[in-house]
């Protein structure tokens, strides 16, 4: 076996082991687990008067990977530098190139679209230079965030409340949350009123549905006066088929997943969020071990925003297509989707890497998440390479009294690609319309039943983390790496909270909008930050230098800031207090929430005078087994979350099982579940109950009592440890030699 003199660095230890399975016995392969050098923790780093120069420092804490990668390098004839293909990733090669002092000729950059044995060769034999253009965006992006970053928050700790912090694009995203609570509020609802006659056919059997159309054109029914009116003119009186339009309707398939696409059908869908839905992704991405096939970077890489397709790829579609759901079932030639305007179009969209490895030939040696999301991106791709699905559709028209009353159904024809897949939507309220009995122009029917009920227009809906990461990709706020850590963050800043899994600003988050548009136009304005985005994307192309964009930046930034300075000088903006149901024990008052040193309480809003206060504890669903009492959720002195009586002690049941809304068919009693994530299934726990389920059974990890094999292996790993001790010590004190 020839000696090792190629070294491979990658960002993740799994990327790594997929990769070094590919590659001979000359290659090493080592992980730098991310970034090795950033900018400081404790300061801004950037010198704002010599050219935005950073000060880049090698990250705390990974001293000892740092020395071994040096080690590593300087044994090595060639360095590969193997990290993602995007702007970090290239950044995150350059910093390696720098922090290990490797020459230009040594380091090679290399990219993989795809984790799989050919395009890992194929790059590695043909190797590239370092993009500086890349580079220098990421720095861009990176100097601009940190610069907003550490001016900004300190004058929110000052304004408004110590331990807040400030960034570029999140202030944008935290304004869309804002801005569509106020179109909330303000929206004035408007009346209006739905009309349907059930009609019987006259002479033949079968009856239908029919719904209030208009007079000479379509006309919406805004009153119950105008209701009662056609009532008035069609009781009584005969419909006439006036009309009978047939047709056939096709569709075709969603194209394939960007990054947007992929974070907002895996929160509908799968109920994932963003920046969980990438994480998942990045494992498929770097390599699963599949049963029978080893390890396989089972997806394409996961940030992009093209529609594009390798031929390759839709050749292996058509032929699966073919081989498993028959000739008419595959598009007839490349189904290719126009990527739109702007898009990168460095990589592919997001696919499979091998589409014959279908979900469920690999559902075992996949986790739960990692089976829902490859079978997502797995059933996308096919779909879109497989048949338009086509539908019958009919429309008719009956008229009484002058009045057009209109009737629809479609029925599937042929399945097409809906035999696979089908996209989600945010509004899934579409009512299914009956199948209608085949009429003709001119057949007659009567009234069997009027049904008319009032409505009012509803207000926009708030964000869901899929429709606001659709809204920051249709505004060109953020790119597709960026989209989940955005999302993530106004709401681990609480400026953002879910709410029945929409997306609600919090009274903080609207203060701290305020203050943003009164005293930051440019930072918190949809379209300049867009702007910033495509400037970035000059500097990637080499059609901009990234100094003179953060120049520019900067510029009108000072100004801003100092403006603000001034004009808050002595001011401090109050957050609205959150009133709570919980009553003060002592004054009978709504208790509000603060926030304190340790996080959130509850405080009697009548301080000074009552200084009552309360821990915050979340209610459960269910009754506690022993009293029928409210269950709460409660935290252990280590931070583990765990479900207890709300009369504590004196009741004393507790429980790490979390509650569920079922009860017991058998006893009636609250039935729990497994903590975690994922769907699970609930259990009895009344162990009076024939349907108790045992705690060794409720699928939790136990650790199994060490065999006496084991304890003697320990016992004599503890004797040889005290031996080799007693060695060094007597060689220290100059103990006796044989």
């Amino acid at each position: 076996m020839s000696k090792a003199n190629k070294l491979v660095i990658v960002e993740s230890p799994s990327k790594a082991k997929t990769i070094g399975k590919y590659l001979g016995a000359e290659y090493t392969v080592k992980a730098s687990m991310g970034h090795l050098r950033d900018l400081p923790k404790s300061t801004m780093g950037v010198d704002l008067e010599h050219g935005f120069t950073p000060k880049y420092l090698p990250v705390s804490g990974k001293e000892d990977l740092i020395k071994e990668l040096k080690k590593a390098a300087a044994a090595a004839d060639v360095v590969y530098l193997a990290t993602d293909p995007d702007r970090e990733g290239e950044a995150i090669s350059w910093h390696l190139k720098e922090l290990l002092e490797l020459s230009e000729q040594k380091a090679q950059r290399v990219t993989f679209n795809e984790i799989t044995h050919n395009v890992v060769r194929e790059a590695i034999d043909h190797p590239r230079e370092i993009d500086y253009d890349l580079v220098d965006a990421q720095q861009a992006r990176r100097l601009l965030d940190r610069i907003v970053g550490y001016q900004l928050s300190p004058l929110l700790w000052k304004k408004v409340r110590r331990g807040l912090s400030a960034g570029r694009v999140q202030s944008v995203a935290t304004r869309l949350v804002v801005d569509r609570e106020n179109e909330i509020r303000a929206f004035i609802p408007k009346e209006y009123w739905s009309l349907d006659v059930l009609l019987n056919r006259i002479g033949k059997p079968g009856s239908f549905i029919a719904h209030y159309f208009g007079d000479t054109k379509k006309r919406e029914l805004g009153n119950e006066e105008q209701v009662l009116s056609v009532i008035r003119d069609i009781t009584g009186k005969e419909f006439t088929v006036t009309c009978v339009k047939k047709a056939e309707k096709k569709r075709s398939a969603a194209p394939p997943f960007t990054t947007s696409t992929l974070q907002q059908e895996a929160s509908r869908k799968l109920n994932m969020t963003p920046k969980r839905t990438m994480a998942v992704a990045q494992q498929l991405y770097e390599g699963v071990d599949v049963a029978g096939e080893g390890t396989l970077g089972l997806i394409t890489y996961m940030r992009t925003d093209s529609l594009r397709l390798s031929n390759e790829a839709m050749d292996a579609a058509a032929a699966f297509i073919r081989q498993r759901y028959g000739e008419r079932y595959y598009y007839g030639k490349h189904h290719v989707f126009k990527t739109k305007s702007g898009a990168q179009d460095a990589h592919e969209a997001i696919r499979p890497t091998h589409v014959e490895l279908d979900p469920e030939r690999i559902k075992d040696s996949l986790t739960k998440e990692q089976y829902k999301l490859y079978r997502l991106i797995w059933s996308r791709f096919l779909a879109s390479q497989m048949a338009n699905a086509v539908y019958d559709t009919v429309a008719i028209d009956t008229e009484c009294a002058g009045h057009t009353f209109r009737s629809t159904h479609q029925s599937m024809k042929f399945p097409g690609f809906v035999a696979v897949y089908e996209e989600g939507r945010d509004d899934e309220n579409e009512v299914a319309e009956s199948p209608l009995p085949d009429l003709e122009v001119g057949e007659k029917a009567t009234i069997a039943d009027i049904r008319k009920e009032q409505h009012f227009t509803q207000p926009p809906a708030r964000y869901t983390e899929a429709t606001l990461v659709k809204a920051m990709e249709e505004k060109g706020v953020g790119r597709p790496s960026t989209y989940a850590s955005i999302v993530s963050t106004i709401q681990d800043r609480e400026y953002v909270v879910k709410q029945d899994k929409r997306l609600a600003p919090t009274p903080l988050g609207e203060v701290v909008n305020g203050l943003m548009m009164e005293r930051f136009v440019d930072i918190i304005d949809v379209e300049f930050t867009a702007n910033m985005e495509t400037q970035l994307d000059d500097v990637e192309a080499g059609k901009r230098n990234w100094q003179d964009v953060l120049s520019e930046f900067y510029a009108g930034f000072r100004q801003e800031m100092v403006a603000a300075e001034a004009a808050l000088e002595g001011t401090r903006l109050k957050v609205p207090e959150e009133e709570t149901e919980e009553i003060c024990d002592i004054c009978g008052r709504k208790m509000v929430i603060k926030v304190g040193r340790f996080g959130k309480f509850l405080a009697c809003p009548g301080w000074p005078e009552c200084k009552s206060t309360k821990a915050i504890v979340e209610k459960m669903p269910g009754r506690c087994p022993k009293c029928e009492s409210t269950l709460l959720k409660r935290k252990s002195k280590r931070g583990y979350a765990y479900y207890g009586c709300e009369k504590g002690a004196e009741c004393g049941f507790m429980s790490w099982d979390v509650p569920t809304e079922l009860d017991c068919p058998v006893c009636g009693k609250t039935m729990f579940k497994k903590s975690g994530r994922g769907r699970q299934k609930a259990f009895c726990i009344n162990e009076a109950c024939s349907n108790f389920l045992p705690e060794d059974q409720r699928g939790y990890y136990k650790k199994a009592d060490s065999s006496a094999e084991d304890k003697t292996k320990k016992t004599a790993k503890k004797t040889s440890a005290k031996k080799t001790t007693a060695k060094k010590t007597a060689k220290k004190t100059g103990g006796t030699k044989k």
